[in-house]
């Protein structure tokens, strides 16, 4: 299956995560710590709002009575079916939820908004299904990492893998480089839920898991991780790969 892992495609809406390891496991222990308030108490219904091949809502599943996950990507969510066995998966837009108001105890946007046509829009249709007092976790990329991951443009074409400092340059000028992607400074994010009825429960940066350098240089990896990871608790956590927002919506 052509999942356009390095070409047009991946460059508008980004790929999923197609296997999981450790840095996905380390970010399901902070979306059950920020999005679940008692994780030994199964929630009604949780929402994985982009699920690329459905690797978060098989992992979320323990927490749940029913998952549901919705991409628009149709061969995503035939992968997802297989990988996440007895979700409710769709086929829709983040900006187009196919679900009532006041439906799900807990969303998940894990690296997604940032590819949407509309994020406000996505951002208000989040806040809309979900129930008063549940949370919506948000993963989205970093202004002020010093890469650019989802790769840039030069002369018309696409150029995959990171590329330095690009979002430190003007808004004019990183979004001819970028204009595929979003990325997000901690002011730009929290506006998009601006005027909507939730409030901020936690918002940090997060530094990446370095999966393949582990994998390839397991010291190099392990003394990385120890450092960044220290980073967190610290201002210089401003320089981390994502935001990791929560917002929790009004119960009036």
């Amino acid at each position: 299956m052509d999942l356009d892992l390095h070409g047009e495609r991946a460059a508008l809406r980004g790929n999923p995560s197609f296997v999981w390891r450790a840095g996905q496991d380390r970010r399901l222990g902070m979306i059950v710590r920020w999005g679940i308030a008692h994780p030994r108490t199964r929630l009604s219904r949780i929402l994985v709002n982009g699920c690329g091949v459905g690797m978060y809502v098989r992992a979320l599943q323990p927490y749940a009575e029913q998952t549901f996950g919705i991409d628009i990507e149709p061969e995503h969510l035939t992968r997802a079916a297989v990988n996440a066995p007895g979700a409710a998966l769709q086929l829709a837009m983040c900006e187009a939820l196919p679900y009532a108001d006041d439906t799900f105890d807990l969303i998940l946007s894990h690296e997604v908004i940032e590819h949407v046509s509309d994020d406000r829009r996505t951002a208000a249709e989040m806040v809309r299904v979900l129930m008063p007092g549940g949370r919506a976790v948000l993963f989205a990329p970093n202004r002020w990492y010093p890469f650019e991951t989802h790769g840039h443009y030069w002369r018309g074409e696409y150029h995959f893998g990171n590329t330095p400092l690009i979002n430190y340059l003007p808004d004019v000028l990183r979004n001819r480089l970028a204009p595929h992607v979003r990325t997000y400074t901690a002011e730009g994010l929290r506006r998009l839920f601006f005027g909507l009825p939730v409030r901020v429960v936690h918002h940090s940066q997060v530094f990446p898991g370095y999966d393949n350098v582990a994998y390839r240089f397991p010291r190099v990896g392990k003394a990385v991780r120890a450092i960044t990871y220290s980073m967190e608790r610290t201002p210089l956590r401003g320089l981390g790969i994502s935001h990791l927002l929560v917002v929790e919506k009004s119960k009036t």
